[in-house]
């Protein structure tokens, strides 16, 4: 025994010097050099040999243990076994080696001996390079790394050479050699003299195989056995005109050539001198059927609101009606049941982060053994003393469980991969730095001394923590510490896991150490899920504590896998606040909104708060109503939907109660009419609208539901069947309450209290009034004006630009005997489970799939692993893989059997499910798009493995291979969240133009201004978004569907007035339409969403901040723009122009008394002839223009504002259109 060696793993027996000719072998050393060292075999009579029997068969143990390893490529474990075969019993051994170092020592018999300790081996350069290019791409399946980690010490695979893997091979102090070993490398082509002549044998190839009826090493082993993979296919190059952006240039010069088109346009038409009126064509057919529609409708209306405001109380009481990301049947939802069900829920983890606050300076330490290396400011052994003592307090952290009357600890929930039938708290996975050190304090404050070559000096924690982090598999390092790198539960600590923020790999200069624990996830029928819930509440309360106590020198971060959870309800809770107050806001502009007020004495007669509490009961009524119609069919919500429903509905029926309310008070009673009749014209007037933009949104959302995605699909049924029972509490709740209002304002009673009042006589004429006179007197002279509309058209009309660890689970696959499939190992040069080399693993990382088939069955010379010896084939039967996975499954890995199944694959195989798992890790993902292209890499990975597989003979048809990661279920979504998106929204859309089309006359034309409107709308929606940071999801695919109902109450009012409107062109009836419907949408949509978003500003959730505050800011206020901007203008070119079916001041109509004039701002209160409404008895003066007055006044209606010039649609959406329909655009009065 070596007496220099203090620790070993093995036996470190050591050779006696013998200085004489090589021995025949013969008899039982001849026949274990042929299995152990076949090349140094010459014949029966000619082999000749430097060493013993008992020499060989410590070769033969030393050689299996590298075998375990390395025996997945045989090539590799061949060269390696053949290094020290030479080195052993070579009968030219002492031509190459050269004995440096011996001791005497005296046998119990009085012989004196010598022994070796220490020697020279010489091989050539072109040999030894080739013997650890064969090995250097060897797989470690248990922890996807490389085999040759646990050879190269201090360098790990990624800085190991041929010089640093034979020196840890020669070095004493690895625990594994029994001798020190000088290997001397020589250049080709030299000798190193003093008749030294280095060994030069054939080394085979990793690409070769040792006979013909043997294979090489695998794909995944051998990168020279990969067949040639094609490269994946460049991206294109950028479309590129010169030096700009080519799609660029095109956009501007579309926008250029038809800025100029119209421009030209509209000097050739200016210049024109004006034609008179001539009499309109005779209407179509679908003209005379629209105007019959619309005549039938509102003779509808008409008697049923006279018939409501007659018997409000009966109608009142009558009309009181009572899984978001993922579809249960999507794939990541199947795939993660099918998981779930068959391996368990995925392990839950608690972590904590440690940062040095302050950039805590880092230093340099000049190691003995391992050379200068940069320490941060973290890895302190003061910052270590803290982060153990931190490991030690959550080790010990308890909770009392009241209902089983019992105490849980650590021990009781954590993951303990090496003993989970009965753990103790040693056995807990628990992955840190400290862990390198076994958490035990006396390792780390050990100090030795130790002398390299001619240099002494001490190694303490700083030696070992190099060598572990390089080398995280060893048993023992070389420093004269000893230490193991392997934790206290007896698995590996990987620095990536341990250690953040490190640059490439030097994980000294890391800036963050990460406590990890692993806890089983056991289901929610479990009563220990409640268990591990309860720790990790303590968990959560210890770093608290500890967080407080350390914050002067320490940053802590931390979470427990309920932290989200948490978060969420925490968050939740705080913004409820947030919302009511937001709520509570827009209710108090629609109390006070909705009044209209001409004398301070009269305002509590004149308000409407008892009104508006009662509209806004009926929009939270449809909304309560629609929940429970769903629930009641057994359709589930979500809170995202709870909290953008109501938001929808209350700005469609906002907006309705405002076109109602004002419309009733801006409307004349006529003589002879009463209070009822009144009501009934004033629905007839308004309904129809109402029913175009609620008949929209209901078919729209409907189609919507026709989505995949069952966040968008339970919102768009939920929001469609709640407009609809707003509409219908509208017609019916709504009017009733509109007619007692009515009747208790006339009657001079006061809001609220209604059994006080004052005097009836009052002023007489209009309230105040502030938006409408702006509108009329400021807003639409200038907005319809000949030099703005141009501007308006042209820059809205250009074309938009630039919106536009993995587990692998093979259900089906019996784990049966591997006698068809193969299992990475050798003779699987084509086996796809390798990650390595395949394009679409690109994003999964550098590191192979995990998996236990090469590890269960045997290879090569490994002949007994199964606990029998095995035929030829060294491949079992059906039978006999069956008898043994279990054996291996629950085996224990120790050093002479590091083959062992348990922690790494006890619960990888679901007999009973014929199913199994691989893993394998994914690289760092941070962002969205990093999660999909992981997933979209991982599924066509996926999809290659299962086609390669399915051809081998005798596998299932149905066999099947899919990734999954606890997050695939989330970011599933992103891979069709865009095709999903146009689809539902292009559905959205199409509801909107054909009731438009029909409700509107047959009206071609302004129903196409309506789609082209709320188009823009979605497009500038979405292009803000991606200025503002907004992700899209189905969150926001949420909102988007909900832009298209808000953007029907923004657009179709307007332009339900403007075909319905009365006056002779195109620009008269614009300008009616934005004054006249323009102030009651900015009333009743924009003023009621405003309010209650800016509140929502001050949420903490970002969730409310980013989706709701950001979203429905843009939506709004984009709608607003093109409702009240871009529409007035579009519809003055491109509208019906008389003769097309507009309603003549001849015509006999049920609608009438709609037409507005500018106004001065503040008008005076007087009485004109024939005016006979009032309120309460008294005639109000009328805002209008008489027969042959000019709408337009102020700014001047020159020939200019004629409609005879031609539109211009928005370039876009030119692209698109058909030739035929663009005749439109040319047509005149």
């Amino acid at each position: 025994r070596n007496p220099e060696v203090n620790v070993s793993l093995v036996s470190s027996n050591v050779p006696c010097l013998y200085n004489q000719p090589a021995r025949l072998a013969t008899g039982a050393l001849l026949q274990l050099l042929r299995s152990v060292c076949p090349e140094l075999v010459r014949g029966d009579n000619d082999t000749r040999v430097c060493c013993t029997l008992r020499q060989l068969t410590a070769l033969q143990v030393s050689v299996a243990l590298s075998g375990t390893v390395l025996a997945r490529c045989p090539s590799c474990s061949r060269n390696f076994a053949n290094l020290y075969c030479n080195n052993i019993c070579s009968p030219d051994q002492s031509l190459f080696t050269n004995v440096t170092r011996i001791v005497n020592r005296t046998t119990v018999l009085g012989v004196r001996q010598e022994a070796v300790v220490e020697y020279q081996c010489f091989y050539s350069q072109r040999y030894a390079d080739a013997a650890f290019d064969s090995c250097k791409g060897v797989r470690l399946p248990a922890t996807g790394g490389y085999a040759i980690d646990t050879m190269c010490g201090i360098y790990g695979a990624r800085l190991c050479t041929t010089q640093r893997w034979l020196d840890f091979q020669g070095d004493k102090n690895n625990g594994l050699a029994p001798l020190q070993i000088d290997f001397q490398l020589v250049p080709n082509g030299t000798q190193p003299g003093d008749g030294i002549e280095p060994l030069d044998e054939r080394a085979w190839g990793c690409n070769e195989a040792l006979s013909s009826d043997q294979q090489p090493c695998s794909c995944q082993d051998c990168a020279e056995s990969c067949p040639p993979v094609p490269a994946p296919p460049s991206p294109a190059p950028p479309f590129r005109l010169g030096a700009a952006d080519g799609a660029l240039v095109i956009c501007a010069m579309l926008f250029g050539f038809f800025a100029l088109v119209f421009l030209t346009a509209l000097m050739c038409r200016g210049k024109k001198k004006k034609k008179k009126a001539v009499l309109a064509p005779r209407r179509g057919c679908a003209v005379r059927l629209g105007t019959c529609s619309h005549r039938f409708l509102a003779g509808i209306f008409r008697r049923w609101g006279t018939l409501v405001a007659g018997h409000p109380l009966p109608v009142l009481v009558v009309a009181a009606v009572v899984a978001l990301w993922s579809a249960p049947g999507s794939q990541a939802r199947q795939e993660k049941a099918f998981y779930d069900e068959h391996f368990g829920p995925f392990l839950r983890t608690c972590q904590v982060i440690v940062t040095a606050r302050d950039q805590r300076p880092g230093a340099t330490y000049d190691s003995v053994v391992l050379g200068a290396k940069n320490f941060s400011g973290v890895l302190s052994a003061e910052v270590l003393q803290v982060l153990l003592e931190l490991q030690d307090q959550l080790t010990g952290a308890s909770v009392w469980m009241q209902e089983e009357g019992r105490e849980v600890t650590l021990q009781d929930v954590c993951y303990a991969p090496l003993n989970p039938s009965g753990p103790s708290l040693a056995d807990c996975c628990i992955n840190s730095v400290t862990q390198y050190f076994q958490n035990n304090r006396t390792r780390l404050a050990m100090v030795a001394t130790q002398t390299v070559g001619k240099e002494t000096g001490t190694v303490d924690w700083h030696d070992h923590l190099i060598y572990c982090v390089n080398s995280p598999l060893s048993f023992k390092d070389i420093t004269s510490l000893e230490l193991s790198c392997m934790a206290e539960y007896g698995g590996p600590v990987f620095p990536y896991i341990a250690l953040g923020g490190y640059p490439d790999s030097e994980y000294t200069q890391a800036e963050a150490l990460i406590i990890t624990y692993s806890l089983n996830n056991f289901p929610r029928s479990d009563p220990r899920h409640k268990w591990v819930l309860s720790w990790e509440q303590r968990f959560l309360e210890v770093v608290r504590d500890f967080q407080r106590n350390h914050s002067q020198n320490l940053s802590i971060s931390f979470m427990a896998e309920r932290s989200l959870e948490d978060e969420i309800n925490r968050t939740t809770g705080e913004d409820i606040p947030v919302f009511a107050v937001s709520y509570l806001v827009v209710f108090a502009y629609i109390a006070l909104a909705l009044g209209e007020y001409t004398a301070w004495r009269r305002v509590l007669v004149e308000s409407k708060v008892t009104l508006a509490l009662g509209g806004i009961a009926v929009v939270l009524g449809a909304v309560f109503a629609s929940m429970g119609f769903l629930a009641l069919l057994g359709l589930p919500s979500s809170l995202i939907i709870l909290e953008v429903v109501p938001f929808l509905v209350l700005a469609v029926g906002a907006d309705n109660i405002f076109i109602f309310v004002q419309e009733y008070q801006q409307s004349q009673r006529e003589a002879g009419e009463t209070r009822e009749q009144h009501i009934g014209r004033v629905l007839a007037q308004v309904a129809p609208s109402m029913l175009l933009c609620s008949l929209s949104e209901v078919i729209c959302f409907l189609l919507g539901a026709l989505s995949s995605m069952p966040a968008v699909r339970t919102f768009a049924l939920t929001a469609s069947v709640a407009i609809a029972f707003d509409f219908l509490l509208q017609m019916s709740g709504f009017v009733a309450l509109l007619a007692l209002d009515a009747r208790r304002q006339e009657a001079a009673r006061f809001d609220i209290c209604c059994c006080c009042g004052t005097e009836k006589e009052g002023p007489t004429g209009p309230g105040l009034r502030v938006l409408r006179p702006f509108l009329s007197h400021f807003y639409t002279p200038l907005l319809l004006h000949r030099l703005i509309r141009p501007l308006v058209v042209m820059p809205l009309g250009r074309p938009p630009r630039g919106v536009l660890g993995v587990y692998w689970v093979p259900p089906g696959c019996p784990p049966r005997g591997p006698s068809g499939a193969c299992h990475g190992a050798t003779g699987c040069p084509l086996f796809p489970w390798g990650v390595h080399g395949v394009p679409a693993a690109a994003p999964l990382g550098a590191y192979p799939a995990s998996h236990w088939v090469p590890m269960a069955v045997p290879t090569d010379d490994i002949s007994c692993a199964l606990g029998q010896c095995l035929n030829a084939t060294r491949r079992p039967t059906v039978e006999e893989f069956e008898r043994f996975l279990p054996w291996f499954l629950h085996d224990l890995p120790t050093l002479q059997c590091a083959k062992g199944g348990l922690g790494a694959y006890d619960t990888a195989v679901s007999m009973d499910a014929n199913a199994s798992r691989f893993m394998a890790y994914q690289r760092p993902l941070r962002t969205s798009q990093e999660y999909t292209a992981a997933l979209r890499a991982a599924r066509a990975l996926a999809e290659n493995i299962t086609g390669t597989l399915r051809q081998v003979p005798g596998t299932d048809p149905d066999f099947r291979v899919f990734p999954y990661t606890v997050t695939y279920v989330y970011y599933e979504q992103y891979l069709t969240v865009v095709g999903e998106g146009l689809f539902t929204l292009v559905l959205c859309l199409v509801p909107t133009f054909l009731v438009s089309f029909v409700l509107l006359g047959m009206d071609l034309r302004s129903s196409v201004a309506t789609l082209i409107t709320i188009t823009m709308i979605l497009l500038d929606t979405v292009g803000i978004m991606a200025l503002w940071d907004i992700p899209y999801n189905a969150v926001a695919l949420i909102n988007l569907v909900a832009a298209v109902g808000i953007s029907v109450e923004f657009v179709s009012h307007l332009t339900c007035a403007f075909a319905h409107s009365t006056k002779p062109t195109r620009m008269e009836r614009a300008a009616e339409a934005t004054i006249t419907m323009g102030s009651k949408v900015v009333a009743g949509v924009a003023m009621t969403n405003l309010p209650g978003i800016v509140v929502l500003a001050f949420a903490k959730a970002q969730l409310i901040q980013i989706f709701f505050f950001r979203l429905n800011l843009i939506i709004t206020l984009a709608g607003l723009a093109h409702g009240l901007v871009f529409l007035p203008v579009l519809l003055s070119y491109m509208g019906k122009a008389p003769g097309d079916g507009a309603v003549t001041p001849g015509d006999t109509r049920v609608v009438e008394g709609t037409a507005t004039a500018l106004t001065p701002l503040f008008p005076r209160r007087t009485q004109s002839p024939g005016d006979t409404r009032g309120q309460q008895g008294q005639p109000r003066a009328r805002h209008g223009a008489g027969p042959g007055q000019p709408l337009l006044r102020g700014l001047g209606a020159p020939a200019a504002l004629s409609p005879h010039h031609p539109p211009l649609c928005p370039i876009l959406l030119l692209l698109f259109i058909p030739r035929s329909y663009l005749n439109w655009f040319s047509q005149s009065q």
